[in-house]
């Protein structure tokens, strides 16, 4: 190939290859200039959406500041009609204050001219009392001749004369009155002091204990398979407690009557050694029929030792089943019997019916004999029995109201209720282990000894009294009346003790002589 032709070709390439590479920076540049202006849109476009989302929170936020704006105004007009009421009212108040004021200011100064008119007038009047008076005295001393002097003088002796004859009427009279009323309330201080020994019990002895030759007697007891022991308590009505105690098998029953019924029986089938069904059954029937007299008979007996008779024979079984019934180891038919005792007594210190006082001592626990029978209490249940059998309403009062029930308007249930405190409370008439007993003691003459000027403190009486000896320069005769009433509140505080317990603070002074 010619060298021309190739240096043209090469030409014309270069040419074409300088064209093309213009094209396409031309077309480079374009897409460039396109693409920028579509972001320069976009970016636009964007800036137009934030500029309406700023211009709708500024007028949200236009619109609830308006909102709160009106809220606060709304709320202040109510505080301002709220106060404007307020004021109202008090004005109002004030103006009827300013009335009701103007109205007693009117009502005072009426008043205040009145008394100055009443005062002047009195005054008047007073000044011709007095002249009335000086007219009368020189009248009287023209008429007698007597000095001022010498007429008081007599004139007081005329009045002493009169008032000596008059004092002395009156004397004789109020000492004919006073010793009526001193004889009356004596008695009810008696009484009433006596009554204040009551201390409250109730609680009942529910088991009995029967003794046994030997352990071999509680398999008999038993029986095969339990058939002995079912037979008895379906008989009886008891429960029989068979435990490992030796030599002893115990009975428990709430009706005393059927415990000492099957106390009777239980100790015959043991002396007997025969036990089985039809010889538990045959020998309760025979304690049973033998038991009914026998409880009459203690209630008759009964009776008869607290001088009370025609009582109705329903009462007089009741009185014998007391004699199983017991309270803190205390009989309650023995109890009932020096209950009864001790009414009478007082009743015939009193002036008052002893056999009526005796009644009504003898059927006060009447109701212990069926209590565990009967809803209530024995008091309540007495009441009902003694109406039930036609006894004086003041024995019904004194069942039902000598552990303050009821209210204790009659004389004879307060007699009553004082017996039954005395009976209850005297030393040895209730279990009280030595023990204890002695701590008591202890107590109390720890209690006295703890006063100042305290010498020595003794408890006599059962503990019913404790005797304080004081030093006599120490403790005066007036701080001694008040020592024995510090130390009986500090035994209240401190002790406890069924009735009462008597401080008797003992002060003496001794001068020993020698005669030679």
């Amino acid at each position: 190939m010619d060298p021309v032709s190739t240096a043209v070709g090469l030409a014309v390439g270069t040419g074409l290859g300088v064209g093309a590479v213009k094209v396409l920076e031309l077309l480079h540049v374009t897409r460039a200039r396109r693409k920028a202006e579509d972001i320069l849109r976009e970016a636009e476009r964007t800036a137009r959406e934030k500029e309406k989302e700023l211009e709708l929170k500024l007028r949200e936020r236009e619109f609830e500041h308006r909102e709160g704006l009106q809220r606060r105004r709304e709320e202040v007009e109510r505080e301002l009609r709220k106060r404007q009421e307020q004021l109202a009212r008090r004005e109002q108040h004030l103006e009827e204050q300013f009335t009701l004021v103007a109205k007693k200011e009117a009502t005072v100064e009426a008043t205040q001219r009145k008394l100055n008119e009443r005062l002047k007038r009195l005054e008047s009047e007073q000044q011709e009392l007095q002249a009335i008076l000086a007219r009368q005295r020189e009248a009287l001393h023209e008429i007698t001749g007597l000095t001022p002097e010498q007429a008081r003088k007599r004139l007081f002796e005329q009045l002493e004369r009169d008032l000596a004859q008059e004092m002395g009427e009156r004397i004789r009279r109020f000492e004919l009155e006073l010793r009526d009323k001193a004889d009356r309330r004596a008695r009810e201080i008696l009484a009433t002091t006596i009554q204040r020994y009551s201390a409250q019990y109730t609680s009942e002895v529910t088991t009995c204990v029967i003794d046994l030759p030997n352990d071999e007697m509680k398999g008999r007891i038993i029986g095969r398979e339990g058939r002995n022991i079912r037979a008895f308590e379906r008989i009886s009505g008891v429960d029989v407690i068979v435990d490992d105690t030796p030599g002893i098998v115990v009975l428990s029953s709430f009706d005393p009557v059927r415990r000492e019924m099957a106390k009777v029986a239980m100790e015959r089938l043991v002396q007997d050694g025969r036990i089985h069904p039809a010889r538990i059954e045959e020998v309760f029937s025979e304690v049973e029929r033998e038991f009914d007299s026998y409880i009459r008979r203690l209630g008759r007996e009964a009776a008869e030792e607290a001088g009370v008779y025609g009582l109705h024979e329903k009462l007089i079984e009741l009185l014998g089943k007391l004699k199983f019934r017991t309270s803190y180891s205390q009989n309650v038919l023995r109890h009932s019997v020096e209950v009864a005792h001790l009414t009478g007594m007082m009743a015939a210190e009193l002036g008052l019916d002893e056999a009526l006082a005796r009644r009504c001592g003898l059927l006060h626990d009447i109701g212990k004999a069926v209590d565990q029978e009967m809803e209530g209490g024995h008091p309540e249940i007495g009441a009902e029995i003694c109406q039930r059998y036609k006894e004086p309403p003041e024995v019904v009062h004194a069942c039902a109201g000598h552990h303050d029930d009821i209210r204790a308007d009659k004389i004879y249930t307060v007699l009553v209720a004082a017996a039954d405190a005395i009976s209850a409370s005297r030393p040895g008439a209730r279990r009280e282990t030595l023990e204890k007993y002695l701590r008591r003691l202890e107590e109390l003459e720890r209690v006295a000894n703890s006063f100042e000027g305290v010498e020595q403190a003794y408890a006599i009486q059962a503990g019913r009294e404790i005797r304080v000896i004081v030093d006599p320069e120490a403790i005066s005769d007036e701080r001694a009346a008040k020592l024995a009433r510090d130390v009986a509140r500090a035994i209240e505080r401190a002790v406890t003790f069924p009735g009462e317990i008597k401080v008797t603070v003992i002060r003496e002074t001794r001068a020993v002589e020698l005669a030679r």
